[in-house]
């Protein structure tokens, strides 16, 4: 096998961390996406009703939201360290849209934080606009980007990108975003059903019936599709089987309300299917689809074994207290949300409100 297929013991540790981090970001700020679409598809309405139920849908994920983003953060960052090569050509043959899901989810922060600044029906209902289209947006581009990614582009002798912006949106591209949309959609679907209360919990499980069969469908056609014409491997069908068969699960568990089930399969099911993209990739980050020579590999775009192996001592500290933080906070702020917060006692509410108080999330 050609030595650029050969990837030592600390690239393909460092291409598995790097598919861990974004993996985490989609199932974690998967959710996020579909609780803001979902501002628009469950907070239907004017007056002052509606944009309560719009702001009890926002305060699902106002604690949370932020520190889901640290992955991507995070999966940035190593990216850029362990893989400049990977780095530099992903985010110069991908800039347009990945500038525009950075504007998201800059436009994103002020939506959660301006929001509550006044009381204006006007202007909370502009802020609700944005985070629909913050939502929906990043959603779509990271699926068309992930699906040219996994299917190859076209790269030149110096590892330029020259697949046009029209060329990124081909069928398997597009058919990418959509898959994601739908995807985040139903896991954020099945989070409100998991945070609220009735009547918007058994609004979010009606919904969550409606678009687990779209979305079952779609996941199926473009995971085949990708195992068939992209994958480098036949092991990555048994991720794909574990997709299906979450997604599949979602039906059951919701019909029998059991909605912190469902809300765990479909998690999987967006797990099992980051693994069997990244996992169709190895021992590549960026095929070239003109011409195999010019592709790049994990052993050919990344850093020095020095660095990867200072970055592995790093990470082997800091990404288990990391892990341990956010398991913490979501235990803190697992209770059920309704229109005004409910009066607890105890260490838990009194964690709750100072977290709040600090961060800025009343």
């Amino acid at each position: 096998m050609d030595l650029l297929l050969q990837p030592t013991a600390l690239q393909t540790l460092w291409f598995c961390l790097i598919a861990l981090m974004f993996t985490a970001y989609f199932v974690l700020e998967g959710f996020d996406f579909g609780v803001g679409m979902n501002v628009a598809a469950l907070g239907r309405g004017r007056g002052a009703a509606a944009s309560e139920r719009r702001g009890t849908i926002l305060k699902t994920v106002g604690p949370v939201w932020d520190g889901n983003e640290v992955w991507l953060i995070a999966g940035g960052a190593c990216l850029f360290a362990a893989f400049p090569e990977w780095y530099a050509t992903l985010f110069s043959g991908f800039y347009l849209p990945l500038l525009l899901i950075l504007l998201s989810l800059i436009l994103r922060v002020c939506a959660f934080k301006w929001r509550e600044k006044e009381q204006g029906h006007r202007w909370r209902t502009a802020w609700d606009v944005v985070h629909v289209i913050t939502a929906l947006l990043p959603a779509l581009l990271w699926g068309v980007a992930f699906a040219n990614i996994v299917a190859g582009v076209s790269i030149d002798e110096r590892s330029w990108v020259t697949t046009s912006m029209l060329g990124l949106l081909s069928p398997f591209g597009l058919l990418g975003g959509i898959v994601f949309v739908l995807l985040f959609w139903l896991h954020g679907t099945l989070y409100l059903a998991l945070r609220t209360r009735d009547p918007l919990r058994s609004d979010a499980r009606r919904l969550a019936s409606i678009l687990v069969v779209p979305t079952l469908i779609a996941a199926g056609v473009f995971l085949v599709w990708e195992q068939l014409t992209a994958s480098h491997t036949a092991l990555t069908w048994i991720p794909l089987v574990i997709a299906a068969l979450g997604l599949l699960a979602v039906i059951p568990a919701n019909l029998a309300r059991r909605t912190g089930l469902a809300f765990t399969a479909s998690a999987i099911a967006i797990a099992a299917a980051g693994v069997q993209l990244f996992g169709g990739l190895f021992p590549y980050v960026m095929p070239a689809a003109n011409r195999a020579a010019n592709s790049l590999t994990v052993a050919n775009a990344s850093s020095s074994g020095h660095t990867l192996g200072v970055m592995a001592i790093s990470a082997a500290i800091f990404l288990p207290l990391v892990i341990a933080y956010q398991i913490w906070a979501y235990w803190v702020f697992r209770h059920r949300v309704e229109g005004t917060d409910s009066d607890q006692d105890g260490l838990f509410e009194r964690a709750r409100r100072g977290y709040r108080a600090a961060f800025e999330q009343e």
